[in-house]
Order: C-alpha cells, then sequence, then structure tokens
C-alpha cells in the first residue's frame, strides 16, 4: 500500500473532488496514493475558512506540500499577477496539481514539482501549508527552516496543524526559534497558526 509521501508504482485512477475554498466552487482531478484522496482534507477547509485570499500585492506564493493542489490552485485564482510555486515529494501530487491548475485556467503561474526543483535564490510574500506532520518532528521542523527563510519582508506564512498532532507544541517551538506565530482560529480539531516575522 503506497503511504502519500511516496509515488505510486502504478498508474492513477483519476476521480474527482468537490471543494468551495473562499466562496467559489471546485471540482479537483484527484487518485489514490496522494494526501486526502477522495476530499478537501478537513484542516485545509479549516484554513480557508480562517482566512482570505493574499492581496492584490502579492507576487510570489508557496504552497507547500500541495497535495493534488487546491491551495495552489485557490491562490493563483484568487492573485492573478501572482505565481505559484507548489511543492511535494510526491511527484503524482505534482502531476495532479498541474492538471488541475491547467483546468482552472491558471497552468502558466502554478509551477509544481519536487522541492528541490525550485530555485535555491527564490523568496515568497506568503507561504502556505497543512504541513505533512507524520513526517516526524525533526523532519517536520526542518521542513519549516527550509522554507520560512525565504518569506520576504513583511511576509506572512500560514500553517494548519492538528491540535492532537502537536500545534500548540510546534507554535512555541516556531516562537523559541525566533519566528513570531499568532494563532488566528480554532476549529474541529485544528489550530490555524499565522507566522509573520518582524
Amino acid at each position: 500500500m503506497s503511504h502519500y509521501f511516496e509515488t505510486p508504482d502504478k498508474p492513477a485512477a483519476l476521480h474527482e473532488v468537490q471543494a468551495t475554498i473562499w466562496d467559489d466552487e471546485y471540482t479537483f482531478w484527484s487518485a489514490p496514493g496522494v494526501f486526502s484522496a477522495h476530499r478537501l482534507d478537513p484542516g485545509t477547509r479549516v484554513l480557508f475558512r480562517a482566512t482570505q485570499p493574499p492581496p492584490a500585492s502579492a507576487r510570489r506564493l508557496l504552497d507547500l506540500g500541495c497535495g493534488f493542489g487546491p491551495i495552489a490552485v485557490a491562490l493563483a485564482r484568487n492573485c492573478p499577477d501572482a505565481r505559484v510555486d507548489a511543492v511535494d515529494v510526491n511527484a503524482l501530487a505534482c502531476e495532479l496539481t498541474a492538471r488541475n491548475a491547467e483546468r482552472f485556467g491558471v497552468g502558466d503561474r502554478v509551477h509544481s514539482g519536487h522541492p528541490g526543483s525550485i530555485e535555491p535564490q527564490a523568496s515568497y510574500d506568503e507561504i502556505w501549508s497543512n504541513p505533512p506532520i507524520r513526517v516526524g518532528k525533526t523532519a517536520l521542523h526542518d521542513l519549516l527552516m527550509t522554507w520560512l527563510p525565504r518569506l520576504r519582508a513583511g511576509g506572512i506564512a500560514w500553517l494548519v496543524v492538528g491540535r492532537n498532532l502537536g500545534a500548540d507544541s510546534l507554535q512555541t517551538w516556531l516562537i523559541d526559534q525566533g519566528w513570531p506565530t499568532d494563532r488566528v482560529a480554532s476549529s474541529k480539531g485544528y489550530r490555524v497558526l499565522r507566522i509573520q516575522p518582524e
């Protein structure tokens, strides 16, 4: 049985997933072998309900751990002047994100791929993520410390984390590392965290 941190070793059987994001209706392609393959993950739904799209001034955005691409596609549709980098270690997830971006007419501005495919000097106005908590604390901390320093001056990172999966301890750890982090919402067992460097 494949795990969504790994790319499935057989062709994907596509199906559709319905979602409402920031009052817009979406129908995404998905497939077994990616995170939350059959529905918009409850944590991601909480994240969208607790936030608004980035401002028009945003020019480059990151979806960290893109899955089949709901965050990346919604960001691109709501920020018509922004490029969105969507990264995932699962190649199928990147393929589905690209397919969904094309489906919604934003394929020219959503660039999906392995994290190593992003140029090292890339920086972001905002980072959005339902991070892969189950990779373990050390790997998660390494992941965040790799990408958070890419925030531009005045940038914001938005994370949604399950309360029972360590959201509160993660918030404390981020603050201890020098990343001011506020809890902006709590719903259905999830915390929405806003990281806004001074």
